[in-house]
């Protein structure tokens, strides 16, 4: 009896070991470029006289950076949080996945996950090939125009 308890204290210190040893270091987006992104998105829609909110979200889906524009409606909000996290959850702009959503019957289903917007204004947010986070606009009159802000706004970001 001594000795399985030995050998299950063992195990058990191997265990603890490996799994230190399998622990993982990921860049995400600092709250310095997430208030510089949601920034930056909200001048490029105003230049164009939208009234927008904007949500910018670390590579773990939460928020870092809300902004909404005075006249901004009040879906506006939770629409570009959504926007934000779809675009964080698929590693892919909001658009893109609502077209595959609507061309693929296999991908018809995304449409009821929680959480998803199937509407243009999300954009990931990479540094590299990694995705750091997703910038997710509402406000424009067309998700396409939520969308050249957001990228807008990703593109101010990389030159600084």
């Amino acid at each position: 009896m001594k000795k399985v308890m030995m050998a299950v204290i063992g195990v058990a210190g191997m265990v603890g070991v490996s799994a230190h040893a399998q622990s993982v270091a990921q860049n995400s987006l600092s709250l310095t470029q997430a208030n510089a992104l949601a920034s930056a998105a909200v001048q490029a829609c105003m230049a164009k006289n939208y009234q927008v909110s904007v949500t910018v979200v670390d590579r773990a889906g939460v928020v870092k950076a809300v902004q909404r524009t005075d006249n901004a409606g009040p879906h506006t909000l939770k629409a570009s949080e959504m926007k934000a996290f779809t675009a964080l959850s698929t590693k892919n702009a909001s658009g893109k996945v609502m077209e595959s959503a609507q061309s693929n019957a296999g991908a018809q289903n995304l449409r009821d996950i929680p959480g998803l917007l199937l509407l243009a204004g999300g954009l990931p947010v990479k540094e590299g090939d990694d995705v750091i986070g997703a910038i997710g606009i509402g406000g424009a009159p067309g998700g396409h125009l939520d969308e050249a802000c957001a990228q807008q706004a990703i593109d101010s970001l990389k030159k600084s």
